[in-house]
């Protein structure tokens, strides 16, 4: 591991104090280590469609909608090799959440990501893209 000094703005520099306060940070480089990962993963991804990963999409619907679960339940179908595990939660009489934890290329899931938060319904959406250094069958 190396060592470096950073210069950083005084806003900026509380705004990760309170960052690793809120999460638990022992100290500075550790919260800064956690948020440069998180800037390289998203970068990463963005780069190379073709990246294999691992990712969780998150998302909130009114089950009442017409034909949504069906429709949402035929979309998964058709995606079966992606899918790893869904956790259905009822929220509350009208919203269900649902996360649905994912595997394959970056484009291939973002692709069923964005079938999935586009339907009519779905109010809220959240696509979390961890890049693999291994194939997604490679337990190795």
């Amino acid at each position: 591991m190396q060592r470096i000094t950073i210069t950083i703005d005084d806003d900026l520099l509380e705004l990760i104090d309170k960052i690793s306060d809120q999460r638990g940070y022992a100290s500075r480089s550790e919260t800064l280590r956690d948020l440069v990962r998180d800037a390289v993963t998203r970068e990463q991804t963005a780069v190379n469609d073709a990246t294999e990963c691992y990712a969780t999409l998150t998302y909130v619907y009114e089950h009442e909608t017409r034909d949504l679960s069906r429709r949402l339940t035929t979309t998964q179908h058709h995606h079966h090799d992606l899918s790893v595990s869904t956790l259905h939660v009822h929220i509350d009489g009208h919203d269900c959440l649902e996360v649905s934890v994912l595997k394959g290329a970056v484009e291939e899931v973002k692709s069923f990501a964005d079938s999935v938060i586009t339907q009519r319904g779905v109010r809220f959406g959240n696509l979390h893209i961890i890049p693999s250094e291994h194939a997604p069958d490679d337990h190795g």
